[in-house]
């Protein structure tokens, strides 16, 4: 897809056809499909709720017994289907809970808010969930995974810290950036390719204890959806994947408190109604404790440390009536380190403001405003030159407006509006006392806007099931700021500063989506995809993992939105009564003006970072199967996953095609857990994937004995293989079985065979002979046990 680029002074005509064009499609659309009505037909709609606790369901089935119509409920857990006059049976459901059946008499539009139960019978949850039986099969959607809190609670975790991306990295075309680390990789893809969303928010950073653990915790957690291609039109801005997390909206019903003490860190989380069944609340809170325990050690550094980090989430929902709700939503988070002389910090906050409002039976909106921040500080308080504080910080204010409307039993029409302010403050040092040999020093803020429309409509017409669309996303880089000048061989040659306001810069871009079903079969289907998608911002890192320090920063004159084009072909087949879900996927994936760096660059406190990037190419195709087993006591999933990701960038390697870090062509996992009776879980999971890339030393010379390296081509060797087994055991105790007061213990071992994985590997000369080199590899992870106590009540 073309690229347009306006420079300043010039007519944006381009982008206002667009979206001229994008409403007549629109209004096109409706009247089409109001002429097919062929007979009277009236819209039922509403929210499906948790019977128990007042809480939405999201992807619960509504389904028209006897004429083959049915639909889901949207992130909102609001459904809107349109049926013929007369009588008919709905039937709604929703994965682990009682099916419940209403007959209604249809002779007009219908509100039903209907509440559904949990089953009686505790049962283990599915970890990919399902709208219903088959509908892994039946809908247009694929590249696309689901998870369940209750299930993935149940994984073997690292220090029993239950995490959802370590969850998500043992999906297949998932994988790990780095050994523990919460970074991870999509079909190739960099980390910073994965747009993360927490309540609509951005989180630019979901990492805590540089990477080892994610942000997100578990208890406040409702609603995980990870798209790894097959991305809505309402999404934009990333490459490789969508995260969509959603949070608690709290027990609406009666007062509930959740909490775990582990082995480095506790929690608890309080939820309850205001109004009962009108509104509610949630606050959740973690905090680990390590440095509480250094006051016992005999060891000065260790007494005066600090080491923790904190997460706080809080949500609070208020119907107003019965077509309006309003929902704020925060989290706030922060890791620290240091000494009393010196100190490093790290944290987001985003704030989230929503309004539900449903104009009438058919037509839903979702306005919503968002605030989201990520910083960091290094602090040094030493009484000399050296006292300085580095700080560092992302901020991003956003509004969008998104419209659901249901034109007819089998056509969904989905709308909307986006933009959003960014502020890039890439490093400020200012010294902390008068002999600090900087008292202030600053790399220019960037600021930049960021828009999108989008039209995507979805048509069921029997065997065939089609959805389209189309999103039209555009950057500016606006003042106050400073953009460079740079010469055909990169020198900057001169700098030109822009005043507050003026918008030196736009990019535009079309960025369609189509996806297609075929249904052989009620239980076995295929699947097509193309999406097309743009990237205006990024991250500059020197680490494969990344690290807090990263910096983003945004397109500009001189760096090209990045944009890839994705293609995916899938077969999906259910066997057993849709106990067994098996599926085969092969994709391929295009990126054009992919960021990357020269040799040896600079990218932490570079003024000029512009003149060390380089733009090329990198592409990435691959084979995914999966299969999930529900088999009563036994669940879980086997999944195996061959991809490869190349790259070729003039100006780096000379200019040849390389492999990307995240090149590993085999990986394979398997989970699985037995339920071995009402109160014993046993689950373990084990890992394997080809060793990541890297770049080594083959030899060396000397000059004035000064011994200078001679490298391999980029990420021309390889690490050894990577695997793991890990275990864990679930204990409910007896007496939790039947009371209010529930509780359980989690007992964990991660790396049970005690493989020795390479985390690093480091080449260093023997201090005797310094004509021999030889390599270190360094592992973080021995096999560690680790004991969590869960609660509720």
């Amino acid at each position: 897809m073309a690229l347009y680029l306006l420079k300043l002074g010039a007519k944006p005509s381009f982008f206002y056809s667009m979206i001229k064009k994008i409403i007549g499609i629109l209004i096109i659309t409706f009247l089409c499909f109001q002429g097919i009505k062929g007979q009277v037909k009236y819209n039922v709609s509403g929210y499906v709720k948790d019977s128990q606790t007042g809480e939405v369901l999201i992807g619960a089935t509504v389904i028209v017994k006897g004429i083959n119509i049915g639909t889901a409920t949207n992130s909102y857990g609001f459904f809107t289907i349109t049926v013929p006059k007369g009588e008919h049976t709905i039937s709604f459901g929703y994965l682990g809970y009682k099916t419940q059946e209403m007959t209604l008499q249809v002779n007009k539009d219908s509100r039903i808010d209907i509440e559904i139960s949990p089953n009686a019978q505790e049962i283990q949850e599915v970890v990919v969930s399902r709208e219903k039986g088959n509908s892994n099969v039946q809908r247009a959607e694929m590249s696309l995974v689901k998870l369940d809190m209750k299930s993935v609670k149940q994984i073997p975790a690292l220090m029993g810290e239950v995490d959802v991306i370590k969850a998500i990295q043992l999906l297949p075309g998932v994988q790990s950036t780095a050994e523990g680390g919460s970074g991870f990789s999509v079909r190739g893809g960099a980390s910073d390719q994965n747009l993360i969303i927490l309540d609509e928010a951005t989180v630019y950073n979901a990492s805590h204890l540089m990477g080892f653990f994610s942000v997100f915790n578990n208890d406040a957690i409702k609603d995980i959806k990870l798209y790894k291609g097959d991305m809505p039109a309402s999404f934009g801005g990333r490459l490789s994947s969508v995260l969509d997390i959603k949070m608690k909206e709290g027990n609406s019903k009666d007062f509930n408190v959740t909490g775990g003490i582990g082995s480095i860190s506790s929690r608890l989380t309080v939820e309850g109604p205001i109004l009962k069944d009108r509104s509610s609340f949630m606050v959740s809170g973690r905090r680990t404790y390590v440095d509480v325990f250094f006051p016992l050690f005999n060891n000065d550094d260790l007494k005066q440390s600090t080491l923790y980090f904190y997460d706080l989430n809080a949500k609070l929902n208020l119907t107003l009536n019965p077509n309006n709700r309003i929902f704020i939503s925060g989290y706030f988070g922060r890791d620290m380190f240091g000494r009393d002389i010196n100190g490093f910090g790290f944290g987001n906050q985003t704030l989230t403001a929503r309004w539900n409002h449903i104009f009438k039976h058919n037509l839903f909106m979702n306005t919503t405003l968002i605030s989201s921040n990520y910083t960091y500080f290094l602090e040094s308080n030493t009484n000399d030159a050296n006292a300085i504080r580095w700080e560092s910080n992302m901020d991003e204010v956003s509004a969008k407006i998104d419209f659901n409307y249901a034109i007819g039993p089998k056509y969904q029409l989905r709308f909307g509006v986006s933009s959003a302010y960014l502020t890039f403050m890439p490093g400020l040092i200012k010294g902390t006392n008068s002999q600090s040999f900087i008292q202030r020093w600053e790399i220019p803020k960037q600021h930049t806007l960021e828009h999108g429309i989008y039209l995507s409509n979805e048509f069921d017409l029997g065997r065939i099931s089609f959805k389209a669309g189309l999103r039209i996303s555009a950057f500016q880089n606006i003042g106050k700021g400073q953009s460079l000048v740079l010469s055909p061989d990169y020198k900057v040659t001169d700098k030109i500063s822009h005043p507050k306001g003026e918008i030196y810069n736009t990019y535009i871009s079309p960025e369609p989506r189509v996806g297609l079903v075929y249904r052989l079969s009620d239980s076995s289907s295929i699947k097509v995809s193309y999406s097309h998608t743009t990237q205006y911002v990024q991250l500059a890192s020197n680490s494969q993992g990344g690290n807090p320090l990263d910096v983003w920063f945004p397109a500009s004159p001189n760096i090209k939105p990045q944009q890839a084009d994705q293609w995916a072909l899938g077969y999906f087949r259910n066997f057993s009564n849709n106990q067994i879900e098996a599926s085969a996927e092969v994709y391929y994936k295009n990126v054009k003006n992919f960021v990357d760096f020269k040799d040896f660059a600079d990218v932490l406190l570079n003024d000029e970072l512009e003149a060390d990037i380089r733009q090329g190419k990198a592409y990435s195709y691959g084979l995914e199967l999966f299969t999930r087993i529900d088999l009563g006591k036994w669940e879980g999933w086997v999944s195996y996953t061959y991809g490869r990701t190349f790259r070729k960038t003039q100006g780096v390697n000379m200019g040849r095609i390389y492999s990307a870090t995240y090149d590993k062509p085999h990986n394979a996992t398997v989970v699985l857990s037995y339920r071995l009776n009402r109160q014993i879980i046993l689950s373990a999971n084990w890992i394997y994937s080809t060793g990541q890339t890297y770049t080594q030393p083959t030899g060396r010379y000397e000059i004035d004995n000064i011994t200078i390296p001679i490298y391999s081509e980029r990420n021309a060797k390889r690490y050894p293989d990577y695997h793991r087994l890990d275990f864990a055991v679930n204990i409910k105790t007896k007496k939790s079985l039947n009371r209010r007061w529930k509780s359980e213990w989690n007992i964990s071992v991660y790396n049970l065979y005690n493989r020795h994985n390479a985390w690093t590997i480091n080449f260093v000369q023997d201090e005797k002979n310094p004509n021999i080199t030889y390599a270190e590899k360094t592992y973080l992870f021995p096999i560690i046990p680790s004991v969590t106590y869960n609660f509720k009540f």
